[in-house]
């Protein structure tokens, strides 16, 4: 895949601006080359935190995961004469819509849906697993839908995974499945990964948590990126995401959103797989709904 150009318009991450320069910014780095050597690919996740592998899911499934999603929403949400897979914004929210995740948001019942079940079903997602945690796996039933419009300044803030899966019990060795529903470039919000961040001790981000949009919440590490590359000296990698592609990531490897700039709306699942013999959060052993406190 060839290296993503700059110019790119102005970024910004929960509202905070983040200069899209080449010392803050660079590419993600594609492993679809490894997935015939699992030595290799196993490699691959640790060194680097993550794994991202272009075009390895069926481009026309995503595409129809997207639609289904897209078409239980009422008139007024998208664009008029755009189709639901396309995904287009109209820039005003009907009144009644719940808040994203809640009970009664189509994303809600959607993760509970024979539809989104199939998807996640799809034995590569299972194979992979296993594939990078070395054994049997079972995938976590709290499996996250998000999505994020023009204008709402919203984004996922700097954090590790392993942050909101802690309970005393619960095992570290997980990997996260990150899946763009969608073509997803840098102006729609995909996420980015801070370079060589999992190796990082969680002392060394602490102080970051002092500047925050959430002060009674001590997960995020911080809201702002471009603060939050500065002061461990790392970049944020990035990719124009395409339907179809995949990234795998560690627990411990710092990552966020940047905010969605443009009328195409950013629609992303996760999930999670563990060790088949290890004990989860208890948290993560139901469906997703976004007042879950998890």
């Amino acid at each position: 895949m060839p290296h993503p150009t700059m110019p790119r318009p102005a970024l910004s991450s929960n509202g905070v601006p983040i200069a899209f320069s080449p010392d803050l910014f660079g590419p993600l780095r594609g492993s679809a080359g490894l997935l015939g050597d699992p030595g290799a690919l196993r490699e691959r996740l640790h060194a680097d935190g993550y794994v991202y592998l272009p075009g390895v899911l069926d481009r026309a499934e995503v595409l129809r995961l997207r639609g289904a999603y897209f078409s239980l929403f009422p008139d007024g949400y998208l664009a008029d004469g755009t189709r639901p897979e396309d995904g287009v914004f109209s820039g005003s929210v009907p009144a009644g819509l719940p808040e994203h995740g809640l009970p009664r948001h189509p994303a809600h019942a959607f993760v509970r849906s024979a539809g989104f079940e199939r998807f996640m079903a799809d034995p590569l997602l299972s194979d992979l697993a296993e594939t990078l945690l070395g054994g049997s796996v079972r995938m976590l039933p709290r499996r996250i839908l998000r999505h994020f419009h023009r204008g709402s300044r919203r984004a996922s803030r700097a954090h590790v995974d392993l942050d909101y899966m802690n309970a005393v019990s619960a095992s570290p060795r997980v990997v996260t499945l990150w899946i763009p529903v969608g073509d997803c470039p840098l102006a729609t919000g995909p996420l980015i990964y801070l370079e060589g961040s999992h190796r990082l001790r969680p002392e060394e981000y602490a102080p970051l948590r002092e500047v925050t949009d959430r002060p009674g919440d001590r997960r995020p590490i911080s809201h702002d990126l471009e603060l939050t590359a500065r002061h461990l000296g790392r970049r944020w990698l990035w990719t124009d995401f395409r339907a179809g592609d995949l990234m795998v990531h560690l627990p411990r490897i710092v990552h966020a959103s940047l905010d969605n700039t443009t009328d195409t709306l950013r629609l992303s699942a996760d999930v999670r797989f563990i060790r088949a013999q290890d004990t989860p959060d208890p948290r993560w052993l139901v469906p997703w709904s976004a007042d879950d406190g998890a």
